[in-house]
């Protein structure tokens, strides 16, 4: 029994059709003579090459139904045995054209009309395969058909040109890109016939006009697809040509709808409403005065196609000085990108995930994204003023404007989206960009593109794969590169600011407000200067930086700081990719820079840690609980104490970036970070929302740093077992109010092992000691970052006292010999880190001392105020200016502070809700039990809370300690911009005005009757 013949034709990729002929019947001996089917094999060797052809066809059926086809017609013009010789005689042509059939059932149909044009697919005499760049062979055409006439010749010599661009397409002999040329290099040599076949046509005596037809769309971009219209915009010269121009132009439209393809011309001006033929000058007054974005976005594709070249050039000169800023309109990038919505949201429904032109990761994100920092970035780079969307996208990334990863990812896509394009367009030689949902053209499409069955995965299913990776990378990509916050930035410089020239930089400089215009110049030649691509990227954001740095007060200070920061961090890979790509990153480095030594320092030191600019979240103070766990884990990864304080150190800096940094940027408009949106709804709101949650951020920070530097020590001098320490926290660390160079005030306290005899007491009160001096000697070393001093001074008999003292050696003092500033003392006492039960042992202890019961007697409140006087007159600095001393001035820090801890000291006996160690939440307190007039507790707060900001202010701007507000020059400028106010002068009043009635209430607390 012999195997039937279909099993044997289906390694060769036939399948048996239910409806049309057989693939063994059009083999066989009745077909084309390719099969035996008595013994099921091919007839002969050329007879296995030719099937071995038809197999490798992206549709093997398609294939050998239409080469059948043209065997038949061939046959009935009595030459059947042509076109059979000449696969076997050439391989290149049975390549070539089984591929054509296999692939474009639309060329086939046109081969079977068309009798013997198969073979300007011919191997040439040299050797080479056919020419195939898209010209126009109109001799060849007039051999090989009977048709006579200048428009019909023309259809058939653009029907063999496309026959050729397709046969080197479907066989690797032009790759995607000469592919794209030659169809509009096709698409340019007819509508260069189609003119003179019009201009020939015109009423005998008129005049040919100078007429210039200017390729825009993809045939301008030299992109054009297989089946597409071709986008065109005529010009003609003068009033006069404009009667015969509109003719021609008129008759071109016509010839090409009939050879090829529709011409649009709706990207004139006006559209379709507008004279279809304008003068040089009418385009130029229109562009001028009405185009919108979308218009001259448009134009960057412009380019000579047919007819007056000459004219067509001087036409894209006139224009290009508007192209190249029309993104310098306020609304430009906006526009760009709701034209983008707006044609994802015309795209059917049911079609969006399947159309790979205007669907999301489509060819259209792609083209957006290059074309919109094109408009912005090629004012002041001509190296981006290229049509085509892959030349411009390599000019980018040249430039640097575009990672190189990125934009090979996006070169990928493009070329994954263009080949799917052509293969489903070819197939029909229909205008689609859809993917389509039945298996067989899926299995088609597949096939077309090369993609094979892999094991437990089939064609299709590796082509949905890849396909699903383009374009999610492409949209990821767009919506980074389209949406990129720097990009509003840059379009907002004028075009002679982007092309930093030493002369053109020192006379922006010297208008931007540089003191030092020739060192600032240094600067920037330092920065750009030379051809590498760091250099490129640095010359795309400092015209958009140096606008930050002269809003500040000293332009000069910004960019010095941004140049050492690059210095350290040029040669690394993510530093001006983080700037250029990472949303708001450049602005606010150059905000922070030019805005806060402070921080400007911190960043020079832990120049890494400006990657927290990047994301809101990472201006997102940490949680107590996180700090401290993180701090003490890095702590227990060294066993050398000094190691583990170096790398708590490290993270302390880092912190104090962070801090830092979202201070800075708070008041800063849309560069502040914000905090997520509430699940439930609502406004989002700054990371760092006051001076208050700076203050506790700071705290934080701080406590984490004692609790990790304790656990340190403790592994230095480890002590007798059972022996407990803990650390409390006095003054502003104590009352969750630090600024940025606070010393973290605190009392150390112990408890001897239970049990211990007199001899073991002694030796634990050695050890106590021992770990507090470890502490503070760890902290103190030199470092590179803001040296945190553990000051212990507020302990009992202050620095003749013991360091160290035992909770029961605490509790005797107290109980006997403490003295009423001791208990205000302890008004803000909190447990910090060590054993936390001995911390509340400690806490619960000095409860009645500083909540006395019965308040305060008259001899205690007049020595408050015998006190209060005295730090007013002895600890005010000499010169200082009462008025503006943040901390001892009128009105100020310690005024409202002292005035709130009488109110504790003489009713939180009694209330327990004055019991708290934060300044704001005990004035709210006294408030509500009715100790304070409303509005006298508002002017308290405002008080302190401005003198809180201004101080820390200070401190972020000159980088140093300092209390004194000035009454003018840049540091006041500074500090007024810091908070979000622009007059210094309205600033200085307010500051004064607040402060008196601060002190006004104050004095009334403090001077109350008895």
């Amino acid at each position: 029994m012999t195997r039937p013949a279909r099993g044997r034709l289906a390694r060769y990729g036939f399948a048996e059709s239910d409806t049309g002929p057989r693939a063994v019947d059009l083999l066989g001996p009745d077909g084309l003579g390719l099969w035996r089917p008595d013994t099921q094999e091919p007839t002969d060797d050329q007879a296995v090459e030719l099937l071995t052809a038809l197999s490798r066809a992206a549709d093997p059926d398609l294939a050998l139904r239409q080469l059948h086809r043209l065997v038949e017609a061939e046959r009935q013009h009595g030459d059947e045995v042509a076109v059979r010789d000449a696969l076997a005689a050439d391989p290149g042509l049975r390549r070539r054209l089984v591929a054509v059939l296999g692939a474009s059932s639309a060329l086939g149909d046109h081969l079977v009309a068309n009798p013997g044009q198969w073979a300007v697919l011919a191997t040439e005499p040299d050797g080479l395969a056919p020419t195939a760049d898209g010209r126009l062979d109109l001799t060849a055409a007039a051999k090989l058909t009977t048709l006579t006439g200048a428009v019909p010749l023309l259809r058939q010599a653009y029907r063999l040109a496309l026959l050729r661009i397709a046969a080197a397409d479907l066989t690797g002999g032009r790759g995607l890109e000469q592919t794209m040329a030659a169809l509009s290099g096709l698409a340019d040599a007819t509508l260069a016939t189609a003119y003179d076949i019009a201009v020939d046509e015109l009423p005998e005596g008129t005049t040919p006009p100078r007429l210039a037809v200017v390729a825009m769309g993809k045939c301008g971009g030299d992109e054009l697809n297989y089946v597409s219209d071709v986008d065109v915009i005529f010009v003609a010269a003068g009033d006069d040509d404009l009667i015969a121009a509109t003719q021609v132009a008129t008759r071109l439209i016509g010839i090409c709808g009939l050879v090829a393809w529709p011409v649009d011309a709706a990207l004139r001006p006006e559209g379709n409403r507008g004279p279809l033929v304008r003068t040089l000058a009418s385009h130029l007054a229109y562009y001028k005065r009405w185009a919108r974005t979308w218009e001259f976005q448009a134009l960057l594709k412009a380019r000579p196609a047919a007819g007056d070249l000459a004219l067509a050039r001087e036409w894209i000169a006139a224009l290009a000085p508007l192209v190249w800023t029309a993104a310098e309109r306020p609304e430009a990038v906006s526009d760009v990108r709701s034209m983008r919505r707006k044609i994802l949201d015309n795209v059917p429904p049911k079609e969006l995930e399947r159309e790979i032109k205007r669907g999301p990761g489509g060819l259209r994100d792609i083209e957006f994204a290059v074309q919109l920092l094109q408009l912005v970035h090629g004012r002041g780079d001509e190296s981006l003023r290229v049509p085509g969307t892959l030349p411009a996208l390599r000019a980018l990334v040249a430039g640097g404007y575009v990672g190189r990863a990125d934009g090979e990812a996006l070169l990928r896509g493009y070329r994954f989206l263009r080949a799917v394009e052509h293969r489903l367009q070819l197939q029909g030689l229909r205008r689609t960009h859809t993917v389509p949902t039945e298996p067989a053209a899926l299995r088609w499409l597949a096939a077309a593109l090369g993609y094979a069955a892999t094991p437990g995965r089939s064609a299709v299913e590796e082509f949905r794969a890849e396909w699903v990776t383009h374009a999610t990378e492409v949209r990821r990509l767009h919506a980074k590169l389209l949406y990129r916050p720097l990009l509003e930035s840059v379009a907002r410089v004028p075009a002679e600011g982007l092309r930093l020239t030493p002369e053109a930089a020192r006379h922006r400089l010297e208008v931007l407000g540089f003191a030092d215009p020739a060192g600032a110049l240094r600067h920037l030649q330092a920065l750009t200067g030379g051809v590498s691509r760091t250099a490129a990227i640095q010359r795309t954001l400092l015209p958009v930086l140096l606008d930050e740095f002269a809003d500040a007060p000293e332009p000069d200070r910004g960019l010095l700081n941004y140049r050492q920061v690059s210095d350290k961090l040029g040669s690394t890979p993510w530093y001006l990719r983080l700037l250029r790509d990472s949303g708001p990153v450049a602005r606010r480095l150059a905000r922070v820079l030019s805005s806060s030594k402070y921080a400007a320092d911190l960043l020079a030191r832990e120049p890494e840690a400006l990657r927290l600019l990047a994301e809101d979240s990472e201006l997102t103070p940490r949680p107590r609980e996180t700090l401290v766990e993180g701090f003490v884990a890095a702590a227990v990864r060294h066993d050398d104490p000094v190691e583990a304080t170096r790398a708590v150190r490290a993270l302390r800096r880092r912190e104090l970036v962070r801090i830092a940094a979202a201070d800075v940027l708070s008041r800063a408009g849309s560069l502040a970070p914000l905090t997520p949106r509430p699940p439930g709804g609502g406004a989002r709101r700054p990371t760092v929302v006051d001076v208050s949650a700076v203050g506790t951020a700071l705290s934080h920070v701080t406590d984490a740093t004692l609790a990790a530097a304790l656990r340190a020590a403790r592994v230095a001098q480890p002590g007798p077992p059972g022996l407990r320490f803990a650390v409390i926290g006095m003054g502003r660390l104590g009352g969750y109010e630090s600024n940025y160079l606070s010393d973290a005030d605190v009392l150390f306290v112990y408890d001897p092992p239970p049990g211990a005899d007199e001899s073991a007491a002694g030796a634990a009160s050695a050890a106590a000691h021992a770990i507090a001096e470890e502490l503070r000697r760890l902290l103190s070393a030199p470092a590179p970052d803001p040296p945190l001093g553990v000051d212990a001074d507020l302990r009992p008999e202050g620095r003749q006292g013991p360091l160290v003292r035992s909770l029961a050696a605490y509790a005797q003092y107290y109980a006997r010999w403490s003295k009423v500033w001791e208990a205000q003392a302890l008004l803000r006492a909190r447990f910090v880190c060590g054993d936390a039960d001995l911390g509340a042992e400690f806490e619960a202890m000095v409860e009645p001392v500083r909540y006395p019961a019965d308040g305060l007697s008259r001899e205690q409140v007049v020595e408050i105020r015998r006190i209060k006087a005295r730090v007013e007159t002895e600890r005010l600095p000499r010169g200082a200016d009462p008025a503006t001393h943040t901390k001892l001035g009128r009105g100020g820090l310690a005024d409202v502070e002292w005035a709130v801890q009488l109110l504790q000291l003489r009713h939180a006996g009694r209330l327990p809700a004055l019991r708290g160690t934060r300044t704001l939440d005990a004035l709210a307190a006294a408030r509500e039990a009715g100790l304070l007039d409303p509005d006298d507790a508002a002017e308290l707060a405002a008080g302190w809370t401005l003198a809180a900001q201004v101080r820390d202010a200070l401190m972020l701007v000159r980088g140093r300690a300092g209390d004194q507000l000035p009454r003018h020059g840049v540091e006041l400028a500074g500090v007024v911009r810091l908070l979000g106010h622009e007059d210094p002068g309205e600033f200085l009043d307010e500051y004064l005005r607040t402060g008196r009635h601060s002190r006004t209430v104050v004095q009334r607390i403090l001077e109350a009757p008895l």
